[in-house]
């Protein structure tokens, strides 16, 4: 049950894009954005006033924070104070966790009341604009997204480098580095959740017509990205450590390359045309070069520790790959910020402030013979194989909350007017 309808690209003005979103550490591709819905027409003979009131006003707040702060949200800023005195992005989470248990009592033991009313969000990535649905589990999973892009904007914010105190050039904070991380795994929780307990709840006609913003394969990349970035921001970490030793960090350089793959498997074969998804697209793909040059840039270094003349060999080919993947990610990170809305890197600092200095220098040490004599397609071929690691990093594990506890109230009046009725008719 839920009928779907999805609006043509070219039917109004309700999808704002800005041309351009400024410095980007990490990509969110648009937020979604709610629409108005009429709870008083859908649900007034079903609910008590006072629980349709609630829902309408919790709701009614979300559409108008979003639909104020979503046009700038993605674009470079920094925390905005409310009168609150919170943020934007605090604020308008907040309003969606306060409405989520309320939500959920429309889709509690299977209640029909959840195929009553029709929800509407503008879309980001999709060619339709908008997709209405009469499900309340679409709504239910459109607030879990929208939770997560929150915080992958709250995390963009917090690793773009700032001026320091002293003058020196702009730096991430350890304190920062250390929150985001938080933050990550909070947000690939939210997209696990979608995928592993909401998604399954949709009717499977739903579930192929759902715009491709909820589609499988970008939750499960978005999730990927979030845990992939978590293990960039340990391994500049493991970086600044004087006790984390090579091995350490070509584990964790090694585990995001295997997170930025898997996000690129579910991303590559869906129709992300427009901006946001072909630019999407784009992330991803220059992100997971960019692993690849990093793990094996560790692992020659490895390598290089052997003192037989197949280790030495093995490292050299390893640092080529290093090499020619670090100038290829460079060139992936141009394609993606000249790419639809235009975007721009931060100044450098972590990871790759790290390797942008180290891979050439290093390969051009270890590398005594003439490497003009060498091709791209030769020197992939004769790179060694990056060791497979068990991924470490898990997203948080969150659960739906439970219904709000005005629903049990709503049931008790119900049963109270059954009963009135039934005593009138005695």
């Amino acid at each position: 049950m839920g009928c779907l309808v999805s609006t043509p690209k070219d039917s109004g003005g309700n999808r704002r894009r800005p041309g351009n979103i400024g410095e980007v550490s990490v990509y969110v591709p648009g937020l979604r954005i709610p629409k108005s819905v009429d709870f008083f027409q859908s649900l007034g003979g079903h609910l008590s006033k006072t629980l349709v009131e609630r829902l309408t006003a919790l709701r009614t707040r979300i559409v108008v924070m979003a639909g104020q702060e979503a046009p700038t949200i993605t674009r470079t800023r920094r925390k905005t104070a409310t009168q609150h005195g919170g943020s934007t992005l605090a604020d308008l989470h907040q309003a969606l966790e306060d409405y989520l248990p309320v939500l959920l009592g429309l889709v509690t033991d299977g209640s029909q009341l959840q195929y009553k009313v029709q929800f509407i969000w503008v879309n980001q990535e999709d060619d339709a604009e908008e997709t209405a649905m009469f499900n309340a589990w679409y709504e239910v999973l459109s607030v879990l997204h929208l939770m997560a892009m929150l915080l992958l904007s709250q995390a963009n914010l917090l690793l773009l480098p700032r001026t320091s105190a002293d003058g020196y050039q702009p730096k991430v904070s350890e304190e920062s580095r250390r929150a985001s991380i938080d933050i990550f795994l909070k947000g690939a929780g939210y997209l696990d959740c979608a995928v592993r307990h909401v998604l399954p709840q949709l009717p499977s006609e739903l579930r192929r017509n759902l715009p491709v913003d909820l589609a499988e394969g970008v939750l499960r990349a978005l999730c990927l990205q979030a845990l992939g970035q978590g293990v960039d921001i340990q391994l500049g970490m493991a970086i600044d450590s004087t006790k984390a030793t090579l091995a350490v960090k070509r584990r964790l350089a090694c585990e995001m390359v295997k997170y930025w793959q898997q996000a690129q498997d579910n991303i590559m074969n869906l129709p992300l045309s427009n901006g946001w998804g072909e630019k999407h697209r784009l992330f991803i793909k220059w992100k997971y070069i960019e692993a690849k040059a990093a793990a094996y840039y560790y692992h020659g270094l490895i390598l290089d520790e052997g003192n037989t003349e197949k280790s030495h060999g093995m490292a050299v080919a390893a640092l080529q790959a290093a090499d020619e993947y670090f100038k290829e990610s460079k060139r992936a990170c141009e394609v993606f910020n000249a790419a639809h809305p235009l975007s721009r890197n931060p100044p450098l600092w972590g990871t790759m402030k790290y390797l942008s200095e180290k891979i050439p220098k290093d390969t051009s040490s270890k590398v005594r013979i003439n490497r003009d004599l060498y091709s791209y397609e030769k020197i992939m071929e004769t790179a060694p194989t990056l060791p497979d690691f068990a991924l470490a990093l898990k997203p948080d594990e969150y659960q739906l909350p439970p219904a709000d506890p005005s629903w049990n109230e709503n049931v008790q009046l119900s049963h109270i007017g059954i009963n009135q009725v039934n005593h009138d008719k005695r």
